[in-house]
């Protein structure tokens, strides 16, 4: 593992300076769930929710998420987002033992840096939505294994990680 770049030799948190490095298509997928009651499953899949179409509305925020990044994250760079996909899945259709809904964002640009940041915060943005929209109904859901799964470009070339368990 190499020194934290996010330091200086002094110890200070600052901002990389990314100004020599080439602009390269660069692409992140990051992924999670949030696990819930059945009944909270089916109002979601039902369009029934009180507060509107939950999926819809929290692939939107997702959509923010990662455009906000930077203004979230203090060392974060403001980055020029080619593509932002925000994809939802019930967990009944994946065959997880709990119930829920899995999340996944990919996240592209043409830049200096990468794009990790923006796809996890996406995640992280549209999950808390479904539990804003959905927490009348269902107090407990929790927000699990939000990672990056994926990313491509860059000097430090591709990474794919491991499926849990392995």
């Amino acid at each position: 593992m190499s020194a934290l770049t996010h330091f200086d030799a002094q110890g200070q948190a600052h901002m990389v300076d990314v100004a020599a490095k080439a602009a390269t298509h660069r692409i992140a997928i990051a992924s999670g769930r949030i696990e819930m009651q059945p009944s909270t499953l089916a109002l979601i899949e039902a369009g029934n929710a009180k507060k509107g179409d939950v999926l819809g509305i929290a692939r939107i925020a997702g959509i923010q998420g990662a455009k906000k990044t930077s203004d979230l994250i203090p060392l974060c760079h403001p980055l020029a987002l080619t593509r932002v996909a925000i994809e939802f899945e019930a967990s009944s259709a994946r065959k997880l033992d709990a119930i829920g809904i899995f999340c996944a964002a990919t996240v592209e640009t043409v830049g200096p840096t990468g794009v990790e940041m923006e796809a996890l915060t996406a995640v992280q943005v549209a999950l808390l939505t479904i539990y804003d929209m959905c927490k009348a109904v269902d107090r407990g859901m929790s927000i699990h294994d939000v990672r990056v799964v994926e990313k491509h470009g860059g000097r430090s070339g591709s990474f794919l990680a491991e499926a849990p368990g392995d």
